[in-house]
């Protein structure tokens, strides 16, 4: 079966790029650097038939659309490797007639321990961009998704993959989340690449998203950062 929590490398041609998704009960949600990833999927027999529709969320010129367009549709078949972890999917695109899209799912860990409180007027479930920056005088910045679902947190982008928990209720929330590396990053995110980090966040939160205020401990250093969060899709 295909459900659980992936590292995502995929190409459209000579193009490629990465992301992390979730799988669970038929419902894709994951996405990188710049795209979030919603979708579907179905098993047939030992093939997986998905459908995506990717949604830009950070507007840095640096990353540019697989597909030719912000928000654009792919349809894929996929199967297992013979240890059935691993998945290769191939499929293409409307908004790209005769590109071939290929991807590789591979499983992370995400064993995240127990979840944390949720109650009125609590962090909504679903898919979230998230746009973390340093403050303090720092020069540093990552953009991702984050998926919140009754007290777990799940997300990542294109290097890192995040595991964590937290407790909402009255427009507030707090959570923990260890960010770790499932791809080398040093050299594109110097402050946080080579680094398994924890972060503690606290923040403000409505129906369409959420602020906070995070504390990341680098090695032995800590550093102070801004978070905002977008709802992009309920969960």
């Amino acid at each position: 079966m295909l459900d659980g929590f992936y590292k995502v490398e995929f190409s459209v041609d000579a193009a490629s790029g990465r992301s992390v998704m979730y799988a669970r009960d038929g419902v894709l949600l994951g996405g990188g650097s710049a795209f979030a990833h919603i979708g579907t999927y179905e098993q047939i027999g030992d093939d997986i038939y998905a459908e995506l529709v990717t949604r830009r969320h950070n507007n840095d010129p640096r990353y540019d659309s697989l597909l030719g367009s912000d928000s654009a549709a792919l349809k894929a078949r996929g199967r297992a490797d013979a240890d059935g972890k691993v998945f290769r999917f191939q499929g293409g695109s409307e908004q790209l007639p005769g590109a071939i899209f290929r991807s590789v799912m591979t499983p992370l860990d995400e064993e995240i321990g127990p979840p944390g409180k949720v109650s009125e007027g609590g962090i909504v479930n679903g898919l979230y961009s998230i746009h973390i920056r340093t403050l303090d005088g720092i020069a540093g910045a990552n953009t991702g998704v984050m998926l919140f679902h009754d007290g777990h947190i799940l997300g990542g982008d294109g290097s890192f993959y995040y595991l964590g928990s937290y407790d909402s209720a009255n427009g507030r929330w707090k959570g923990e989340i260890l960010n770790q590396e499932h791809t080398p990053a040093k050299g594109e995110v110097p402050l946080f690449g080579g680094h398994e980090i924890g972060i503690g966040i606290s923040g403000t939160c409505n129906a369409e998203g959420a602020e906070a205020e995070a504390v990341a401990l680098i090695g032995t250093r800590s550093v102070r950062c801004k978070a905002m969060l977008t709802l992009m899709q309920r969960a």
